[in-house]
């Protein structure tokens, strides 16, 4: 061992700041925000119609929404579903809302009339009372029509 002037040995301890815990923890993050980011934009996206003297209506999680994009792609609140598997997906909805069985149907506007009437019949045959359809307003706001 080598020893310096008075005694004292030469000191190893670096005052150098050490990223790469500071790295590591911004790659974890980049990571997650990579993998969540797309599950945000996730759902169903469409241009609705557009209505005329339309009530304003707050929008609510709880009611049971069917979306149905210009692809045909069905959404049951705004998650991908398969459309094979939409009326047995709906019947447990409303199974679960023995007092409200009304679907709210969001479809793209340039979506063929007949698709629209197959889901219909999908939502009746699974326990739908009612079937209304969402609009989007003149205005530019999201309003509704029954």
């Amino acid at each position: 061992m080598a020893f310096e002037a008075e005694g004292f040995r030469r000191s190893e301890v670096s005052a150098d700041i050490n990223v790469t815990p500071m790295v590591d923890v911004m790659l974890v993050l980049l990571i997650i925000f990579m993998v969540v980011t797309p599950a945000l934009l996730q759902g169903f996206q469409g241009q609705l119609p557009q209505g005329d003297n339309l009530k304003d209506r707050e929008a609510d999680e709880s009611r049971v929404e069917l979306g149905i994009d210009l692809n045909g792609q069905y959404y049951l609140k705004k998650k991908p579903i398969r459309r094979e598997d939409a009326g047995m997906l709906l019947k447990r909805e409303f199974d679960m809302r023995p007092q409200d069985k009304v679907l709210f149907v969001k479809a793209d506007r340039r979506l063929k009339y007949g698709e629209l009437m197959e889901a219909m019949k999908i939502a009746r045959e699974a326990g739908a009372r009612v079937v209304a359809a969402v609009t989007e307003g003149r205005g530019g706001k999201d309003e509704e029509s029954h």
